[in-house]
């Protein structure tokens, strides 16, 4: 290793150690901050009100810098600006936040101002929940006939300041508020720290703590990040660019923020990495999640489209075909499975429809149907979806035979995720298979995680492990196996990973002999002590002679 190089690792491995302490330390004032809630409402609820603020903080301090920048020239502040009653300046103001930012925040409405207030800074003026309210609905006000007003509109909405369970009357509201506020004021970040996401950490630290708390419910929208980047990374080998990213049931839009990091991490740049998000969640408190966690990673309004409905039930995307595609939809859902479906160019290719009792095959078949000529999916489903009867058997047969779209087929370990512990397995497909086009791509990765002791990890050596056998597709014994189109039809299209992948492990032979001999002499030991404890018993008078 030359000089240069072990210096660059030396300093990436501090880099690595210092966000991992700045990680600690975020997430145990966090936590402080979740304490103060603690015992007024469930834990599932008040983090809503923790991440809000932390958002509400986060738009501000944009706010504030984009207006320093514009009025550096002028020699002025944002807050000089607005006291000049300029009516003039003030309009193009407004009309550059909206611009590029999407919103407007007043200085009498910014963070930093609501702080000072709480501190009783300001004469005459007091803090009220209420006022945090007006705050909030001014933002949502400025986007109202805006480009920007889908990208906010109820975006704030989890974030219910009149709950009584923050507390029944105004005032014990307001204290409650209050001390988040601050808390959130504590955190010690820059807007400019390139270095350490914090509020992506944040918000990262915050689900995985009340994922964990809400078990199920948590799971709906999050997706563990090491997991997240894997599938990202599997559909997007090569890329150092991507016109546009779909996830069709993206909860918090962690996988589709993992892309754009695996496209950088191929050689890609951030400002071209990905030209447009689209994404589509049901949940509609989670819908507000994954849009707060695009603009809090500063993917502006403009490059992401995101839909709060039922993804089969209403195709928002129209025609769009999109270049990547990831996913993890709920595992089994139910869906109306009417018949009409077979009209829609999403499911009508196969002939069956997916079954009522299960939609995985559904999912998939609408990523199908939008990816575009060069078009990728990685997408996570639990194992009955390679080896099903009855329609999915069809589809299985659809996809392989005749579309030709399966590429790879990926056994992850158990107990990855917050809510459930059975293993799930990751399809990867793609329109253009490069050379593939006679053979499926077999890995068991089942075996290779890091315990924890709530749920398992996959570390970088684990995906970097699976991604390197995706890419090279070379047999590895009891890991890989890239099973010819004759294989797969000869196993009558089942995909289930050990009919291709041997995981079997050989008992070592037992020698009868030498275990019947320790048995015989394991008996005579004992013998030898029951005497022993006789002998003392009668010295202690306790036995008999």
């Amino acid at each position: 290793m030359k000089n240069s190089e072990q210096k660059e690792y030396k300093i990436m491995a501090t880099d690595i150690q210092l966000h991992k302490q700045q990680a600690q330390e975020l997430s145990n004032k966090l936590w402080a901050i979740a304490n103060d809630l603690r015992g007024t409402m469930d834990a599932s609820k008040f983090k809503d009100y923790i991440l809000g603020i932390i958002f509400y903080r986060f738009l501000s301090e944009k706010t504030e810098k984009y207006m320093e920048e514009i009025l550096k020239n002028d020699g002025m502040t944002y807050s000089d600006a607005l006291a000049s009653k300029n009516e003039e300046l003030l309009a193009a103001l407004d009309k550059y936040s909206l611009d590029n930012l999407g919103y407007i925040i007043r200085p009498e409405y910014s963070f930093g101002y609501i702080v000072n207030m709480i501190a009783g800074k300001y004469d005459g003026k007091v803090f009220s929940v209420d006022y945090l309210e007006k705050a909030i609905a001014s933002i949502q006000q400025s986007t109202l006939g805006q480009k920007s007003e889908a990208a906010f509109d109820g975006i704030f909405d989890a974030m219910d300041l009149k709950d009584k369970d923050l507390g029944k009357e105004v005032s014990d509201r307001t204290k409650q508020i209050a001390k988040v506020i601050n808390r959130v004021n504590d955190i010690e970040f820059s807007y400019d720290d390139a270095q350490f996401d914090v509020l992506g950490t944040a918000y990262m630290i915050l689900i995985g703590l009340f994922a964990s708390d809400s078990g199920k419910k948590g799971g709906e929208f999050f997706t563990p990040s090491a997991v997240s980047e894997l599938c990202s990374k599997l559909a997007t080998v090569g890329l150092t660019s991507v016109k546009n990213v779909c996830d069709p049931t993206c909860g918090s839009a962690s996988m589709l923020l993992e892309v754009r990091k695996a496209v950088i991490a191929n050689g890609g740049t951030a400002e071209h990495a990905v030209g447009h998000y689209y994404g589509q969640e049901l949940n509609g408190t989670t819908y507000n999640l994954a849009r707060m966690n695009m603009l809090m990673h500063d993917v502006p309004y403009q490059y992401f489209n995101l839909f709060n409905d039922n993804t089969l039930e209403k195709d928002n995307f129209g025609t769009t075909k999109f270049t990547v595609q990831v996913a993890n939809p709920p595992y089994s859902a139910k869906w109306s499975a009417a018949s009409s479906f077979l009209d829609d160019p999403r499911f009508s290719g196969a002939g069956k429809l997916a079954p009522s009792s299960k939609a995985d095959f559904a999912f998939v078949e609408h990523m199908v149907y939008h990816m575009d000529d060069d078009g990728r999916i990685a997408v996570l489903l639990p194992h009955g979806v390679l080896f099903r009867g009855g329609s999915e058997d069809t589809i299985r047969r659809y996809l392989i035979k005749d579309l030709n779209v399966l590429d790879a087929v990926i056994g992850l370990p158990a107990n990855l995720f917050h809510g459930t512990g059975i293993p799930v397995c990751c399809l990867v497909l793609r329109k253009y298979r490069n050379g593939n086009a006679d053979n499926i791509c077999f890995i068991d990765a089942s075996k290779y995680f890091t315990p924890g002791k709530n749920m398992n990890q996959l570390s970088s050596e684990d995906i970097d492990r699976i991604v390197n056998a995706y890419v090279e597709r070379k047999d590895v014994d009891k890991f890989c196996h890239v099973a010819t189109m004759e294989e797969i039809e000869n196993n009558d299209y089942n995909l289930n990973i050990p009919r291709y992948v041997d995981t079997f492990e050989e008992e070592p032979e037992i020698d009868i002999k030498a275990v019947m001999a320790e048995i015989k002499e394991l008996e005579s030991q004992r013998a030898s002590l029951d005497e022993e404890i006789n002998n003392y018993l009668k010295e202690l008078g306790i036995l008999e002679d």
